[in-house]
């Protein structure tokens, strides 16, 4: 991780912050949230109003660049949201919401872990075409972390009382592009159908598809140019330019930071951990992305979205 320069004014000044984020999410002038007119407003100044206080001329409502973000209606300033996104978008493998309390001076822990929460909403993916493409390979893989909320504990034999680690685990299918993106999915199941699904909506016709022996993929080359597999189970990992190595790579990184980092991820919030671990793989250095770069990345991708405490969580596969 790059080492932030905490002595950069949009770190420390909720002005700096605010013209910062200005610039970042209305390069050609501001834009009102409501009817979406482009440097149309007239920046309302005075003792009475609030910096960075706008008012759209056509609709004549007034905002700020944080309405319709996530940093909406939060109390807590915006230098701090900014170095909270530079954290979170430099380091490998995440930042735990106690880290950020402390490193932020914030309140609570409670505030911590919603600011992180809205963080990797930002950092969701929206609106992208299909992974792959002519020529090009995407690795599918699914893997299993942390016991499911759902279905309750069985008793062994012999046992007085459930035991905990019986209950079914959480499962996850990752697509990853060679030398590209991934996208990852919390399911309920990992059963065939499910996974053809992903694979149909999020993969491009033309593409070469690796897997694994597992069945799940069988029939999957109905959905891609080609289907190959490699045979763990007979120690076969790599047969030429064959292999899932890239898919299993997300996956360990996503493992040693939710053991290492996170410890705990109760299920209904899987799904945006895992976004914000393709968000990192997504713009990672090798794909000539800078630590600056990647938290610009993010902050631009908190225009449109909002996050409230009771909003359920509906965006897993």
């Amino acid at each position: 991780m790059e080492t932030a320069d905490l002595t950069n004014p949009i770190f420390t000044d909720e002005e700096a912050a605010r013209v910062h984020l200005e610039g970042l999410l209305w390069p050609h002038g501001p834009v009102c949230p409501r009817c979406g007119v482009v440097a149309e407003a007239t920046l309302l100044a005075g003792k009475s109003h609030r910096p960075g206080l706008w008012n759209c001329r056509p609709c004549d409502e007034p905002f700020t660049v944080t309405v319709g973000t996530v940093f909406e209606r939060s109390h807590i300033p915006l230098n701090k949201w900014l170095l909270a996104m530079h954290l979170m978008a430099a380091s490998k493998k995440g930042v735990s919401a106690l880290q950020l309390q402390r490193m932020l001076g914030l309140g609570s822990y409670r505030s911590a872990w919603f600011m992180a929460m809205r963080v990797r909403e930002a950092m969701r993916e929206t609106g992208t075409g299909p992974l792959g493409g002519e020529g090009r390979i995407v690795e599918a893989d699914e893997t299993y972390y942390g016991r499911s909320n759902t279905g309750a504990p069985t008793t062994p034999k012999g046992m007085t009382r459930p035991h905990k680690d019986r209950r079914p685990k959480r499962a996850v299918v990752a697509l990853v592009e060679r030398g590209g993106n991934a996208r990852a999915f919390h399911v309920a199941d990992a059963d065939k159908e499910t996974v053809a699904r992903i694979v149909t909506d999020n993969v491009a016709l033309a593409s070469r598809l690796h897997t694994d022996e597992s069945r799940l993929y069988v029939g999957a080359d109905e959905h891609t140019a080609t289907h190959e597999t490699v045979k763990h189970s007979a120690g076969e990992y790599a047969r030429g330019d064959v292999h899932c190595n890239s898919a299993e790579g997300f996956f360990g990184v996503f493992k040693k930071g939710m053991t290492g980092v996170y410890q705990h991820c109760d299920e209904k919030y899987l799904a945006r951990y895992l976004d914000e671990f393709s968000f990192r793989h997504n713009t990672r250095t090798k794909l000539g992305f800078s630590d600056k770069e990647r938290a610009a990345l993010a902050a631009k991708g908190a225009a449109g979205k909002r996050l409230t405490l009771h909003q359920p969580e509906s965006h897993s596969a």
